[in-house]
């Protein structure tokens, strides 16, 4: 006797069908798995046969082989436990379904989960995508650990059925006891707490300016200064500036965070945008994404949030080199010999780093002790390329003491979140037929539309790109972010002023 249980296997961010059949072969004692299975699931052997019996059930003492179809696609992970041991129950009928559940129970059905020693489930990586894959086939609904319930539950158009442990789906097939499907998972509506206040971050207020302006249409930026005057401060504070994400914005982040098996435990859905800081030392595979088992990097991580390059420079060349597609086309593709898998990387760009090794060039206070070659050479690090696909360079200089001891306190972070939130909603009406919702994601075929100027605005264009060298994809990034200045300001069209303040954002190196 042949059987098929439904589950699922992860390409990428997407989840593929995998179909667990398993067979009697002879009278052998045997139990093998096929289907081009990682160690993980050929471990599941004995995690399932000892959950088999301690769950008061019969395993075979026959041969048996357990096939993961199809068998071109590469299967990892402990999720085939669940599948594997059911598929070997149906095969040497200890377990037959009760004729109330239907035609086809198993195959309207999905199945994930692993297996302890002792039959209980344990929570798998990858439930959200899976019950994405279960709505978009149609399939009646999807059995998981009782900690994944609440992920898959988000996805209301499917039923999810949490399970304690193998003995309970067993009875519940049977119509003995029934597993009733967990409610469906409310998104929290309220924001948390804004972790930094712009409102206790002295001075700095042309550095505040441009972050505002970075927030409001999801620009890159670059501050550059001495240590301590509060570019990794600032940075966690603009975090807590962007709009709350929508739903499917929420959805989008925590499958990548469940494939990558990040989610936190207890948290079914985040509702916030992310904030990720890697450490200068991160290697590319790290930042990018990739490894054996590709998995989604940093960049991916912060998809819809923020990402934090702090000492940018002291990261390895070929790592900042590694950020040029996903800066312009804001996705990764990372290419195997097995295949390419793409992944989303739409992040906000927050980098900051010295202005030389020392960190004290140009500073008004302190000498820089750093000599000219070593100048040049900690420049070189940072391409040409990667600057031209930044949108604001800030200088952010050291604070005065009567700044550091003044009790004023500056604008704070509700308030300056409001105006970033008017802007963006300017954008998302303006772009509401387009496919995207910021300013910064505008391409060149829309720039004309959405970013024209009177003759004396190009006049200024004009003169910019010709003192300042501007390349191509430089003098429309002046252009959108003029568009995001203006939709701060409330003004329909672009103005010489709007685009004097994008200008001077540009390096003067440029």
């Amino acid at each position: 006797m042949s059987t098929k249980v439904l589950s699922v296997a992860l390409v990428g961010l997407e989840a593929a069908q995998v179909e667990v059949e398993a067979g009697i072969t002879s009278a052998l004692t045997a139990f093998t798995i096929v289907g081009l299975p990682d160690t993980a699931v050929q471990e599941a052997r004995e995690r399932v046969r000892l959950a088999i019996k301690s769950s008061d059930l019969n395993f075979p003492t026959t041969k048996t082989t357990v096939n993961l179809a199809p068998a071109d696609v590469k299967k990892e992970g402990p999720k085939y436990d669940l599948p594997v041991a059911l598929s070997v129950l149906l095969a040497h009928e200890e377990l037959k379904p009760a004729a109330g559940l239907g035609p086809n129970f198993f195959g309207r059905f999905l199945f994930l989960g692993e297996l302890a020693l002792d039959g209980r489930l344990r929570p798998v990586s990858g439930v959200l995508p899976a019950a994405l894959f279960a709505a978009a086939r149609g399939l009646e609904g999807m059995f998981v650990p009782e900690q994944n319930a609440a992920e898959a539950a988000i996805i209301k158009k499917i039923k999810v059925y949490p399970v304690r442990d193998l003995r309970e789906l067993v009875e519940h097939i049977q119509c003995n006891e029934q597993i009733e499907p967990a409610p469906p998972t409310e998104v929290e509506r309220e924001r948390g707490q804004i972790e930094v206040d712009m409102a206790y971050i002295a001075g700095q207020e042309h550095a505040k300016r441009a972050l505002e302006i970075a927030a409001a249409g999801h620009h890159n930026v670059l501050m550059h200064g001495p240590p301590g005057s509060g570019k990794t401060l600032m940075a966690k504070a603009t975090a807590g500036l962007l709009p709350r994400p929508s739903l499917d914005e929420m959805i989008d982040v925590t499958r990548i965070y469940s494939v990558a098996g990040l989610l936190p435990p207890g948290v079914p859905l985040i509702t916030e945008r992310p904030y990720r800081a890697p450490h200068h030392s991160a290697s590319s595979a790290a930042l990018v994404g990739g490894g054996t088992a590709v998995k989604p990097g940093e960049i991916t991580l912060a998809h819809r949030g923020v990402l934090f390059l702090d000492e940018l420079v002291e990261f390895h060349r070929d790592v900042l080199e590694s950020l040029r597609e996903p800066l312009e086309n804001g996705a990764i593709t990372i290419s195997r010999a097995a295949g390419s898998l793409r992944f989303p990387a739409k992040f906000m760009l927050i980098a900051a780093c010295n202005p030389c090794p020392c960190g004290y060039l140009g500073d008004r206070e302190k000498q820089c002790v750093c000599m000219p070659g070593a100048v040049a050479k900690y420049r070189k690090k940072l391409s040409g390329p990667i600057q031209d696909r930044i949108d604001l360079h800030v200088e952010v200089p050291r604070l005065k003491f009567d700044k550091l001891t003044s009790e004023a306190v500056a604008e704070p972070s509700e308030t300056i979140r409001a105006r970033i939130e008017k802007a963006r909603e300017i954008q998302r009406a303006r772009f509401a037929e387009r496919g995207y919702a910021v300013n910064a994601e505008m391409p060149v075929q829309d720039i004309k539309k959405f970013c024209a100027v009177d003759a004396q605005t190009q006049d200024v264009l004009r003169n910019a790109v010709d003192r300042l060298h501007l390349s191509a994809r430089a003098y429309h990034r002046v252009l959108k972010l003029s568009r995001t200045i203006a939709d701060l300001a409330g003004a329909e069209r672009i103005e010489q002023n709007h685009v004097a303040e994008a200008i001077n954002y540009r390096p003067k190196s440029d």
